[in-house]
């Protein structure tokens, strides 16, 4: 059994990476969940608590029904959350 994790459970590395993941348009919230064991509503918080309150504002405008957060509402052909141009630099 998977234990959720909180703001409280994570270090300061891990709440900049979630934030970063949560302001990517195609970051669903399941790869977030996935990667750090913490659910959607706890992304929520951890954004509410680490960003200003109109970015917070901006941010959940922006994410509210976007297709691309939420792998139950993407495009079934859609298998990956990372685009294949995102950072070829390094590969």
């Amino acid at each position: 059994m998977r234990t959720t994790k909180t703001a409280t459970d994570l270090t300061e590395g891990e709440i900049s990476r979630i934030i970063e993941m949560a302001w990517e348009d195609r970051t669903p919230f399941e790869a977030i969940e996935a990667q750090f064991q913490v659910p959607e509503d706890n992304v929520i918080k951890i954004m509410r608590g680490n960003i200003t309150a109109r970015s917070f504002k901006r941010w959940r405008e922006r994410v509210t029904g976007r297709k691309t957060k939420h792998n139950a509402l993407r495009d079934k052909s859609v298998l990956r959350h990372q685009s294949s141009t995102h950072n070829k630099a390094n590969r």
